[in-house]
């Protein structure tokens, strides 16, 4: 939209764009009859559509260098706009890592702190279960009409009702293996710091910690038994510097100088999307293009340095990966790194 000015145009460009990178069968728009049916549809669940620009869209999520542009949301205002934590863990969790994932989320709460969490079986259930009079989200990492895991479907109909669930897929999509990592993402970036209570050395658990890091936010972890292999995940965050928490007060004296602070890129709650020149109807030259795709690998590259080693300006830049990305050849990553698939 930023590049062609405005929606009606972008939505004109995207077959051609797609054709430019690649792609031999264009994307096909759907039509406005389509989207007012899902949107009907959304609306029949109880749910609605948030996006970027809107004032209830989580505020930390927003300065993401890939928030999402659309989320999908039931429940309550209120707790979307409030300053949140994340709670995560092992689904095969102990009684005593239970205890103490419900003992910080109460907490926590009573703070004026939200707890986020993935609505996963053991440390997951038992944060949105002992959160949901103080306010829960629950992150789904398929559509909404897609509840997972089946056993918690009263559970999240009740995080819905009290707090809040959001999902960043499309209503009826029934989650893969990959869409957890890209569901982690969410439950870190809009929270100030994540706990991680109980985490194995193979874990989702340690993905959203990875994530958090790598979006700035604070990393806490709660020591285990170095004999429980469910604790083996958390000891190791703890050798890497993440924060050693014994108790909730250390979680909120961490995190509240940060609620007088704005997050970095944000500038009284908005971030002002790049504005880019617009580059002729015929694109950049094909020398120009050739030479921006000869610079692109499986490597993650910044766009800074494909346009100093190109030659081109960054909107003859930014069109080429547009190109490639609506191709399925691009895949861009945090940092504003992008790398070919």
């Amino acid at each position: 939209m930023n590049q062609f000015g405005g929606a009606a145009p972008a939505l004109e460009a995207l077959p051609h764009l797609a054709r430019k990178g690649g792609r031999l069968i264009p994307p096909r728009i759907p039509s406005r009859d389509e989207a007012e049916k899902e949107l009907d549809a959304l609306e029949r669940l109880g749910g609605r559509l948030i996006i970027l620009g809107d004032r209830i869209y989580p505020q930390a999520l927003r300065v993401l260098d890939d928030a999402p542009p659309v989320l999908s949301v039931r429940g309550q205002d209120a707790v979307l706009a409030a300053p949140k934590v994340a709670i995560v863990g092992a689904r095969n969790a102990s009684a005593a890592g239970r205890t103490l994932a419900a003992r910080f989320a109460r907490e926590l709460t009573s703070a004026g702190f939200v707890v986020v969490s993935g609505l996963a079986r053991g440390i997951d259930t038992a944060a949105h279960e002992a959160s949901l009079q103080g306010g829960t989200i629950g992150v789904f990492a398929g559509g909404l009409s897609r509840p997972y895991p089946a056993e918690n479907i009263p559970l999240i109909e009740k995080v819905a009702e009290l707090g809040a669930v959001v999902s960043e897929m499309p209503l009826g999509w029934e989650a893969r293996v990959r869409d957890f990592p890209r569901r982690n993402r969410l439950v870190s970036g809009m929270s100030l710091g994540v706990v991680v209570v109980e985490a194995a050395e193979r874990s989702g658990s340690l993905i959203t910690a990875r994530l958090a890091a790598e979006q700035g936010r604070e990393v806490f972890a709660i020591p285990g038994s170095p004999l429980d292999p469910r604790a083996g995940g958390s000891n190791r965050l703890l050798k890497s510097g993440a924060t050693l928490v014994t108790e909730p007060q250390d979680v909120i004296e961490a995190l509240r100088p940060l609620l007088e602070r704005p997050l970095p890129g944000e500038e009284e709650g908005r971030m002002e999307a790049p504005r880019l020149p617009r580059p002729d109807d015929t694109g950049p030259p094909e020398t120009v293009r050739a030479r921006i795709i000869e610079l692109l690998s499986p490597v993650p590259t910044s766009l800074d340095d494909l346009v100093r080693l190109s030659g081109a300006s960054a909107a003859e830049v930014q069109v080429v990966l547009l190109e490639l990305e609506l191709a399925g050849r691009l895949e861009r990553q945090r940092g504003g790194l992008v790398a070919l698939i």
